[in-house]
């Protein structure tokens, strides 16, 4: 699972390359920091919370959808060293700025062996878990700013539930 990081960066930071340099085509690119907490409800102290980056496009498909495509990389605590992931967007724009969304895509999540086991582990275990991931979540203006307050709510595999907030910033 550790070979999926390089090519999931990669098609992230390409589409926020193709969205950047796709300006006429009314290509919205963002970026933005967020933080939450993650639920990965196996019956114990399995809980983190979580921060990091995100990065997207948007591209704008009349006045009543949007298509999209995002990476996400956070740092956890307790038993979540770091997750990352891709996944696409279809947004619903409510006004000024603002929009609704669902997403999907895949996230991975590399687990503190040594923090779950409270010992430590061998060196060379794989420690990493990854799956589906499914979501939706809120872009909300605030007022003339490209900067955007953002909220959302998502399960990998229907196995966890991770909340996050943060502010992303549309160019």
């Amino acid at each position: 699972m550790k070979n999926l990081a390089l090519p999931l960066l990669g098609a992230t930071m390409l589409a926020f390359a193709t969205g950047a340099q796709a300006q006429d085509m009314a290509a919205q690119p963002y970026v933005g920091l967020s933080a939450g907490y993650h639920d990965l409800a196996t019956g114990g102290d399995d809980n983190a919370a979580i921060g990091g980056i995100v990065a997207g496009v948007d591209f704008p498909m009349g006045e009543t959808l949007t298509l999209g495509v995002e990476g996400n990389y956070h740092v956890g605590t307790n038993i979540i060293d770091s997750e990352y992931g891709i996944a696409a967007r279809l947004g619903f724009p409510v006004g000024n700025g603002s929009q609704l969304y669902v997403r999907g895509g895949y996230q991975e999540v590399n687990f503190d062996l040594d923090e779950i086991a409270g010992a430590p582990v061998p060196a060379g275990l794989d420690d990493t878990d990854g799956d589906y991931l499914v979501g939706a979540g809120g872009e909300f203006a605030l007022g003339n700013s490209p900067a955007r307050l953002r909220v959302g709510v998502d399960t990998i595999a229907f196995d966890s539930v991770r909340a996050t907030a943060g502010v992303i910033f549309k160019f």
